[in-house]
């Protein structure tokens, strides 16, 4: 093995070991529910036997502090060159905000639509043109709309270098999304690492797997 494979080989292991630490604090603070039996609707219309609520790790301190921390690692890694934070609203404003303070860099957010009245923003915050923006995302689905911000901000003149978020559900539609966008996403927790810890920890039985990973592959069509 060369030196180059076996840093790479060591990276992947450690970031690894964040995505499961990061899976078991959201567990524990029950930001994210698994009900297999019992599906949630998002807003989509889609059933889910999933449902994960980024915004709660707010209330918890110690758990806030720590996913802060992992992504001003993961920036810091990866985007040494990053000028500015953006937020994706609402969920990610909070903690993006965080983030931006510690690295001591300006922040904006961007809104999913432009506000109905006054500037109508949709980029809130100064940004000046050409700066190398990183946005945080608190949770990726489709990847749409994260990727909508980003066209957002390279719109309003920014420079999009990567997208970092707390939670990904790894949809093949996701992927296939920021490839085309070709913007890199940086996730500090995923659906695999998820399921695998969950049944670890008891959160999920074994036989409820099958469904899980079923629902993943074609969630537009699950449960219907």
């Amino acid at each position: 093995m060369s030196y180059m494979e076996y840093q790479r080989k060591l990276k992947f292991i450690e970031m690894k070991s964040t995505q499961i630490e990061v899976t078991k604090k959201l567990l524990e603070i029950n930001t994210i529910k698994i009900q297999p039996s019992n599906p949630f609707t998002w807003a989509s219309g889609w059933k889910s036997p999933i449902y994960c609520d980024n915004r709660k790790i707010l209330s918890y301190p110690e758990t806030r502090t720590y996913i802060r921390d992992r992504f001003v690692e993961v920036i810091k890694e990866k985007y040494p060159e990053a000028e500015v934070i953006a937020g994706v609203a609402t969920g990610a404003i909070a903690i993006g905000a965080l983030v931006a303070d510690v690295l001591g860099l300006p922040f904006i957010y961007v809104r999913a639509k432009p506000k109905g009245h006054g500037l109508e923003n949709l980029i809130e915050g100064d940004l000046e043109p050409h700066k190398k923006v990183v946005i945080i995302e608190d949770l990726v689905s489709t990847g749409i709309s994260s990727l909508k911000a980003a066209e957002a901000v390279n719109n309003f003149g920014g420079n999009v270098i990567g997208m970092a978020a707390i939670f990904t559900y790894n949809f093949p539609l996701a992927l296939e999304n920021f490839k085309k966008a070709k913007i890199e996403l940086t996730s500090l927790s995923r659906y695999q690492v998820l399921i695998d810890t969950a049944v670890e920890i008891g959160e999920v039985t074994p036989d409820q797997v099958d469904t899980l990973m079923k629902w993943r592959e074609a969630p537009s069509v699950w449960g219907k």
